[in-house]
């Protein structure tokens, strides 16, 4: 359990780090810059140490799932980037896929 609440933090913390980039104005802002770094750094500590439990397939599934719906969202309500039908569609696709790997994959069990 410890090691998912790890690989969640690394997913937010990836998610601060993308949601920088846009901030840092193609790195010339010094502040949003660093929260890049420090967010991709932290993230991909993070995960390196919930690796130790959780199989990299999974890990990757859930990390990259997680990214990318949280990345839309926030594009959608902080930079105000349209999300249409299909895309919400195409998210709740990505979405249940990370379920059904968790709920049925023997992937998970060790």
């Amino acid at each position: 359990m410890k090691s998912w609440l790890l690989l969640l933090c690394a997913v937010v913390c990836e998610v601060v780090g993308t949601s920088a980039i846009k901030y840092s104005n193609g790195f010339t802002k010094v502040v949003p810059s660093i929260v890049v770094f420090v967010g991709f750094g932290v993230a991909f500590y993070i995960l390196s140490i919930s690796l130790k439990v959780i199989p990299i397939g999974m890990a990757y599934a859930v990390w990259s799932g997680l990214g990318i719906v949280l990345i839309s969202v926030i594009g959608h309500f902080v930079f105000h980037q349209r999300l249409d039908t299909p895309a919400f569609v195409g998210m709740s696709f990505i979405l249940a896929g990370v379920v059904i790997m968790q709920v049925f994959s023997k992937a998970v069990a060790h």
